[in-house]
């Protein structure tokens, strides 16, 4: 089993944060083939691991870059906000250090701005994981 760990001056503060790939699922990239279209790069983006989040959420806008269609629209609740509709989407995620993929996986795309992160790794990632979180040393780890 892979494992990712990462080190923050301070946890509490910044929390468990890591670098992902964001992609095309690997169903839109065999269709891309077939259609002989060019494949768009994958977007990296600083994930932050969200034991309150159900559902994984990509900042408002990547799946655009992607060219990726909207697979469908749902309500969701934030601590801020209630009934907030979001579009949903089937991407890939690459955990970086490891190039652990995880290549069919539907995401929220929501807006997270006036943070320094641009994805949010849910319950629904880490419910097929081992996720270690180390306050006192400042630490996390994350076995896929």
């Amino acid at each position: 089993m892979p494992s990712i760990t990462g080190r923050t001056q301070n946890i509490r503060e910044i929390g468990p944060v890591l670098e992902c790939l964001i992609a095309p699922s690997q169903i839109y990239i065999d269709t891309l083939k077939l259609s002989k279209d060019e494949l768009p790069e994958p977007v990296k983006v600083r994930a932050l691991i969200d034991t309150g989040a159900s559902t994984t959420v990509v900042q408002k806008g990547i799946a655009k870059k992607l060219g990726l269609n909207v697979v469908s629209v749902i309500r969701i609740g934030t601590p801020s906000h209630i009934n907030v509709e979001c579009e949903v989407y089937d991407i890939a995620i690459i955990f970086d250090i490891t190039r652990v993929t995880f290549p069919n996986i539907m995401v929220i795309e929501a807006p997270l701005e006036g943070q320094d992160i641009q994805c949010l790794i849910g319950r629904d990632l880490l419910s097929t994981s081992v996720f270690i979180y180390n306050g006192i040393d400042n630490s996390f780890t994350l076995s896929i």
